[in-house]
């Protein structure tokens, strides 16, 4: 009995170990995202050209949804690993902002690969159609499209019966697969989440062929051809980066069942921040770094606040 006792013991103790190491880890990782994405975010506002301008606007939302992605997939993910556990209301909150925000990325990556092929394919109408109002439009469309599909999943979910009930505390730690309450609420998310990046999928491609259609014409600008071709494959990346996260559950329960239970904590921790935080960041990042306009701003406050936070640190030293 001792013996049992103190191996139970030391399990309890090597398991609340495993998910401190596990939540610092993507803490942390979350941190540095949300910090290139914060500085990103600040660089597109901080300038009229970057304010004015419909694909840096279209950027701002994309990093926008994808921040707060970030912050309320590492909050379940620390909810989870420390099982504190809510109510079905509570968690309810969370699981449809996180819904909200990750059905809007695809949506504006659709958005700007449609200005892209104005760009290329109607060069003259393109200052005509792709004003900043009309993107201001297309953003709110994509705001109220996906708000109105989280809504759906809301009213789907009244159907059960929650006055039988003996309590509205959660018997487990809240997540996207313990809020599916009713098949129908499985059967209806699975069929919008392939509609949705299908959708997209289609519409990526269509540009892509289109702009490069434009190309071979001797009317079209080759370079600026060249350059939207090359946005639209990171846009495809982007989107297949996305698509990693809905992957995540199913990559899981295969490590659950082929590793011991400490790799498989780990390996939890890692394909986090792989499936996550990297498809979250990565993507604009790039395409910011492939702008020459974006690039030399964030370039600046990159460094000025690498300098800024240096400093001090510099002048303890010394003292």
């Amino acid at each position: 009995m001792l013996r049992q006792g103190l191996l139970q013991s030391n399990v309890t103790r090597l398991g609340l170990v495993e998910r401190v190491l596990s939540s610092s880890f993507t803490s942390v990782a979350c941190l540095v995202f949300l910090f290139i994405n914060g500085v990103m975010m600040f660089t597109l506002r901080s300038k009229p050209v970057f304010r004015e301008t419909s694909r840096y606007i279209l950027l701002f939302h994309l990093l926008l949804a994808d921040t707060l992605q970030m912050t309320i997939s590492q909050t379940l993910y620390l909810m989870y690993a420390f099982r504190i556990i809510i109510t079905y209301p509570q968690c309810g909150v969370l699981v449809m902002l996180a819904n909200l925000t990750n059905d809007i990325s695809p949506l504006v990556l659709v958005v700007m690969s449609l200005e892209r092929y104005v760009a290329v394919c109607h060069p003259l109408r393109h200052a005509s159609i792709i004003t900043v109002r009309n993107t201001g439009a297309a953003v709110l469309a994509v705001w109220i499209f996906s708000l109105l599909q989280v809504l759906t999943v809301v009213l789907i979910l009244l159907n059960f019966p929650f006055d039988e009930l003996e309590s509205l505390q959660m018997p487990e730690q809240c997540g996207s697969a313990s809020m599916i309450l009713l098949p129908v609420s499985d059967h209806y998310r699975t069929a919008y989440t392939i509609f949705l990046f299908t959708l997209a999928s289609l519409v990526i491609v269509c540009s892509y062929i289109g702009v490069m259609v434009a190309a071979r014409s001797a009317s079209t600008d080759k370079e600026s051809a060249h350059k939207a071709q090359k946005t639209l494959l990171l846009h495809l990346l982007q989107l297949g980066l996305t698509v990693l996260s809905a992957l995540y559950n199913t990559t899981l329960m295969f490590f659950a069942r082929v590793t011991s239970w400490v790799t498989f904590i780990r390996m939890q921790s890692f394909m986090f921040v792989c499936f996550f935080f990297m498809p979250r960041c990565m993507g604009s990042l790039i395409y910011g770094l492939r702008d020459q306009t974006i690039r030399a701003v964030l370039k600046y406050y990159f460094c000025c606040t690498i300098k800024v936070s240096v400093a001090p640190v510099k002048a303890v030293l010394v003292s």
